[in-house]
């Protein structure tokens, strides 16, 4: 598969608007509190029912954090009273004994992920309850044949729990960095000096880690192209991740206060983060990493651009997978899982979900119960962002339809892209082109249903 990227300045400025980022379709706007906790168990055993064999993957939310980043728009608690994590951890724990009931022990977990907020905000002993809670009511595979990953905070970690964690079985660790530069540091409150990082990674190294992944953004105060060039190379040469995710900053302080830390004048201009953009992926490609698409990058031998190049690459609400032939099982506050046909999301502030859990009832606020079109053009939106190609004969033979038929309006409206050099129309596939995978988000926005149709509650970031 050719990998490469053009940075074509004009059709991104024309191109450059809001829209989705498709770690789910139809997207969470559209999830309603008419989806109930009754609905989601009865999907799960649904699942169970039609595919008992179907692995599973276990995605655990951590709220915590210790201070607070101002770019943040995670769903995150910052506290330094680590006491309540121990509430927290109890009811995670009751809730993993609720639904691991619902699901047969004859399906296995392939995959596990800590997100957050900060997982590393548990101590050694409870992360060590947690994992031992999840064996006690999940048929887990063995740790060498599973993906256990976590996301970790250098600052606030000891390094002897890179050791616990190996231990433990995690074998994938994602560390936020964002940036390099002490000015950009010191702009949004994560002083994160590189020496720090680099025992973490090297650490992770010598305990066997199989992926370290790193995250940095673009477009914080003070940052310019030379700066970021500097940091890219730093992060390159000292650091050598398999993986990087590097995430455009949206400044939304209507919707994330902390943001309103942030200076707006100390923001680079929107023509600056273009250029940060462009050098970004010349440094990244020339260095050996492949575009993997929507912000991440990896080496050529690394699990996504592997799976990306057989056609098995998926994408879900941690990003890009492989395993996305998992039901997706996601629990703690805001966590939100996909099981065959529904999506189901937990409440998210902690009162409430401590009270749903202290009642024996799964955490579900809201959800959605797919359509057999939604279910059509998820798929067709999930191969275009995983593997930059579309075979229409497949998605027809697959749903047993005539895409041609079914997609005549988005094929008229695709034709535009098709006539700019985005996309190539080879008969029965669509072959997303180097000048259109920067706007492989735009792409996608053409099968959007909701987005063309619904009337949209949300503003999303920009493609680029």
């Amino acid at each position: 598969m050719n990998q490469t990227v053009l940075f074509n300045r004009e059709l991104i400025n024309k191109y450059n608007q809001s829209g989705p980022r498709y770690t789910s379709y139809p997207t969470a706007p559209h999830f309603h509190e008419s989806f109930t906790a009754d609905l989601f168990r009865q999907q799960i055993r649904q699942s169970e029912q039609e595919h008992p064999d179907k692995p599973l993957s276990l995605y655990l939310h951590i709220p915590f954090c210790d201070t607070v980043c101002y770019y943040c728009a995670c769903n995150r608690i910052v506290t330094t009273d680590r006491s309540r994590a121990e509430r927290y951890l109890e009811s995670l724990l009751r809730e993993i004994r609720l639904i691991g009931s619902l699901c047969s022990s004859s399906r296995a977990v392939t995959q596990l992920h800590l997100g957050g907020g900060t997982p590393t905000y548990l101590d050694a002993q409870q992360l060590t309850r947690l994992i031992h809670g999840l064996r006690d009511h999940f048929n887990f595979q063995p740790s060498d044949l599973m993906e256990w990953g976590i996301e970790v905070d250098p600052r606030e970690m000891p390094l002897e729990s890179i050791a616990v964690l190996a231990s433990l079985g995690f074998n994938r660790i994602s560390i936020g960095v964002q940036d390099v530069d002490e000015r950009v540091q010191q702009a949004v409150n994560r002083i994160q000096p590189m020496a720090l990082t680099k025992k973490v990674v090297d650490e992770a190294r010598k305990q066997g880690f199989q992926s370290i992944n790193l995250d940095l953004i673009y477009g914080l105060p003070f940052q310019t192209e030379q700066t970021f060039h500097r940091t890219l190379q730093e992060v390159i040469h000292h650091l050598d991740p398999d993986r990087l995710a590097i995430f455009n900053y949206a400044h939304l302080p209507q919707y994330f206060p902390p943001q309103r830390r942030i200076n707006q004048e100390d923001l680079p201009s929107p023509e600056e983060k273009l250029r940060i953009l462009e050098t970004t992926i010349r440094v990244l490609t020339e260095s050996g990493y492949c575009y993997v698409g929507m912000d991440h990058f990896a080496k050529p031998d690394d699990e996504l651009a592997t799976a990306q190049r057989q056609g098995q690459l998926h994408r879900n609400f941690q990003g890009y997978t492989t395993h996305g032939e998992c039901d997706l099982l996601a629990l703690g506050t805001t966590a939100i899982s996909q099981v065959g046909r529904c999506y189901a999301q937990n409440l998210k502030t902690l009162p409430e979900y401590y009270d749903r859990i202290d009642a024996g009832l799964p955490a579900t606020f809201r959800g959605l119960q797919l359509s057999q079109d939604d279910v059509i053009r998820r798929e067709v939106i999930t191969r275009l962002m995983c593997d930059f190609r579309l075979d229409r004969a497949a998605i027809s033979e697959q749903f047993n339809l005539d895409f041609n038929h079914y997609f005549q309006t988005e094929q008229q409206a695709l034709q535009t892209m098709v006539d700019e050099g985005l996309v190539v129309d080879s008969g029965n596939s669509w072959q997303v082109m180097p000048a259109g995978r920067l706007l492989i988000r735009n792409i996608c926005m053409v099968f959007d249903w909701y987005l063309n149709h619904a009337v949209q509650q949300k503003s999303f970031s920009r493609t680029i």
